[in-house]
């Protein structure tokens, strides 16, 4: 199914929210170069007025003590057998940190959504497939805690934005990396993708040096590549005016899954670029495009349908 949705009328923001609008779009996303200590004031920011009641914060667990890697979770104070999102954030594979994304695992959680946000390695202190491995790891210890946190472990989704988008498509397809955690692809109840890059060849920039420019990795690289007929359900956002990662990385991914006859939605946001499409899970900007609306909608059919058949994992 392939979806061109208008924001809401594309309505702007009020006017109180235009310096915030401008600092995002220009800086914060515009390049994983930006100082650290900038990008931290921000986020920290954007968090402080997005504060959730009733949410049970649980930071710095790790995952991964060969590599010093952690998570954080956030979920509804009264959980039980709610689904579970795994978000993996972007950054050109190079940098980002979990704890810049509380408003997208608030903003999941206030609406009954157990979330976890792992960090994974980039480069350049590895190259591919070194963050897939990790997040293989994320999805793993997430099915091992389900319950502790009063989730469900059948309803495990994945969710991405940009190179995080990437992170989770390439679980979903390639499932070498699912494998080595004893799990496939379609242990997973769903694919959240926002802007990710599924199909981005020619490389640009360090993409060549992250992937490897030989035949191999410039296939292992790529989700196309690997649509099977095995994958999990996906919905796949998209801003029409990205030029980041551009709409056809969407288009031709969900021309694959299609192709297949696997259940995918696209969604196509007119006048939409790619930074909006995540800032939308805060509440500052949450008018302007229904990204999270999207998402809960796709979870909770999803959640329903597992309910409905419990032996379907």
């Amino acid at each position: 199914m392939v979806e061109t949705s208008t924001p809401h009328g594309n309505r702007r923001l009020p006017s109180r929210w235009s310096p915030w609008r401008w600092l995002i779009v220009l800086v914060v996303f515009s390049a994983t170069g930006m100082m650290t200590g900038c990008a931290d004031v921000f986020f920290s920011t954007l968090d402080a007025v997005h504060a959730a009641r009733d949410l049970s914060e649980t930071p710095d667990i790790m995952f991964d003590e060969n590599h010093a890697l952690s998570l954080d979770v956030y979920a509804p104070k009264m959980a039980d057998k709610a689904p579970i999102v795994v978000f993996f954030y972007g950054g050109s594979w190079e940098g980002g940190k979990r704890r810049w994304y509380r408003f997208v695992g608030e903003a999941l959680a206030s609406n009954g959504v157990i979330v976890v946000i792992p960090d994974y390695r980039k480069y350049p202190k590895v190259k591919f497939p070194a963050f897939m491995q990790d997040a293989a790891l994320a999805v793993e210890w997430t099915r091992d805690h389900a319950a502790q946190f009063g989730g469900d472990a059948k309803k495990i989704f994945m969710m991405g934005h940009s190179a995080g988008g990437h992170i989770a498509a390439l679980l979903a397809t390639d499932a070498r990396y699912l494998k080595a955690v004893d799990m496939v692809p379609r242990d997973l109840a769903g694919i959240i993708g926002l802007a990710g890059a599924y199909d981005f060849l020619p490389y640009v920039e360090n993409e060549a040096e992250i992937f490897g420019n030989t035949p191999r990795g410039r296939h292992d690289s790529q989700p196309v590549n690997f649509v099977s007929g095995d994958e999990p359900p996906m919905l796949l956002l998209q801003g029409a005016n990205d030029s980041e990662v551009e709409p056809r990385n969407a288009e031709s991914l969900a021309a694959k899954l299609l192709a297949v006859h696997e259940p995918v939605t696209l969604k196509i946001y007119p006048d939409v670029g790619h930074s909006r499409i995540l800032l939308a899970f805060s509440r500052q900007f949450r008018t302007t495009i229904p990204t999270l609306a999207d998402t809960l909608a796709f979870i909770r059919e999803l959640s329903t349908t597992v309910e409905k058949n419990p032996e379907m994992h």
